[in-house]
């Protein structure tokens, strides 16, 4: 069921035209939030919507408004239920939504490592993948993303791919510590056209 929620909020994410970070939030929030509290599954659209409310709000310039999600859903929650959803979810988080994401560890990895565009665009890839996978969430945000750098080095720079001094002492990570986590976005990779979602 987290992999469809998922899978829906990215393609609601593509339509509003929203920023990565508020992707990247709005999984960490609905995360998060079932973690606290048990939801029924015909409810988990709510939390995604709030989810998404939330984190526009936090994100973006120029939210969504409360009627673009109740449109969004099909008319199957009001717009008192969003905005009901999205208190319960602020005061659960005790308004606690400073949470760092992989997506913010890959820029940082990516600014003091200097990281060259082809090589970021496809850890920012390597990245969104475990977003639908629940078993990626065993991982850290900052493993998945500096496992993501390390997996895209090897990728692209072939031989000169290995894990420097440098990027070890910026992401904390040796390139031990990396491989399993890499090991996993491989696996993803091998099975992305299988997968429905």
């Amino acid at each position: 069921m987290r992999g469809i929620l998922v899978d829906w909020v990215i393609e609601v994410h593509l339509r509003f035209k929203l920023l990565p970070e508020t992707l990247f939030l709005t999984v960490n929030l609905i995360d998060r939030y079932c973690e606290k509290q048990q939801v029924h599954r015909t409810r988990l659209q709510l939390v995604a919507v709030a989810a998404m409310l939330i984190a526009s709000k936090y994100e973006e310039i120029y939210a969504p408004m409360v009627r673009d999600f109740v449109y969004i859903t099909d008319n199957a929650y009001s717009r008192e239920e969003i905005l009901e959803m999205e208190s319960r979810m602020l005061t659960d988080f005790q308004f606690d939504l400073t949470n760092p994401t992989s997506y913010r560890f890959l820029e940082r990895f990516g600014q003091v490592c200097e990281t060259p565009k082809e090589m970021w665009y496809l850890a920012q890839y390597l990245i969104e993948l475990p977003l639908i996978e629940q078993r990626m969430l065993s991982y850290t945000p900052s493993n998945i993303a500096a496992s993501a750098l390390y997996l895209a080095r090897k990728i692209l720079m072939r031989k000169d791919g290995n894990w420097t001094a440098e990027l070890q002492k910026h992401t904390g990570y040796t390139e031990e510590q990396l491989r399993s986590c890499a090991k996993d976005m491989c696996i993803l990779i091998t099975c992305i056209e299988k997968c429905s979602l």
